[in-house]
């Protein structure tokens, strides 16, 4: 009964877990050494490697279009808050911890993308195919859905221009 109750416990706290990377005591985890297509440029992709065409790819989810202009300071300081509330469980700003760091995100992915993973990281984990393969590097730690808004997510990816 007692090893009953202590396997229940561990199943139930595991999707807790899984959906915590919303905020919370940051503990520093040992550096894992950057993924091999960390550069991403065109030449150093493999023939079929999605990173290699991803600048063509807009990902999975409502955002299809989206045009960059001027930096807007009060957009990106709204979305630098978003980010410290819901982020940092999982991502440094320049350095891989759960999640890939997003210093540098939009010299490696369009604007559509980091939106798209932002509000629809299930599907795009399931059906784009640089979404599974960060999941791949990311062993197998999905992104949590934080439930933001558009314009939330909007003012996290101005936050990314920043840095």
């Amino acid at each position: 009964m007692y090893v009953r109750l202590k396997y229940l416990i561990a199943l139930l706290t595991l999707p807790l877990l899984i959906v915590a990377c919303g905020g919370g005591e940051e503990k520093e985890k040992k550096t894992l050494p950057p993924p091999k297509h960390a550069s991403e440029s065109s030449a150093a992709a493999k023939p079929g490697d999605p990173m290699k065409d991803w600048k063509n790819n807009k990902g999975i989810g409502p955002v299809k279009s989206l045009a960059l202009g001027e930096i807007d300071p009060k957009m990106a300081e709204e979305g630098k808050v978003i980010y410290e509330e819901l982020c940092t469980a999982c991502h440094k700003i320049d350095k891989k911890f759960i999640g890939p760091a997003p210093k540098g995100i939009l010299d490696r992915r369009t604007p559509e993308w980091i939106m798209n993973m932002i509000l629809n990281p299930e599907e795009m984990i399931q059906k784009d195919p640089i979404a599974k393969q960060l999941l791949m590097e990311a062993n197998g730690a999905p992104m949590a859905n934080q439930n933001l808004t558009e314009d939330q997510a909007r003012k996290v990816l101005e936050y990314f221009r920043t840095l």
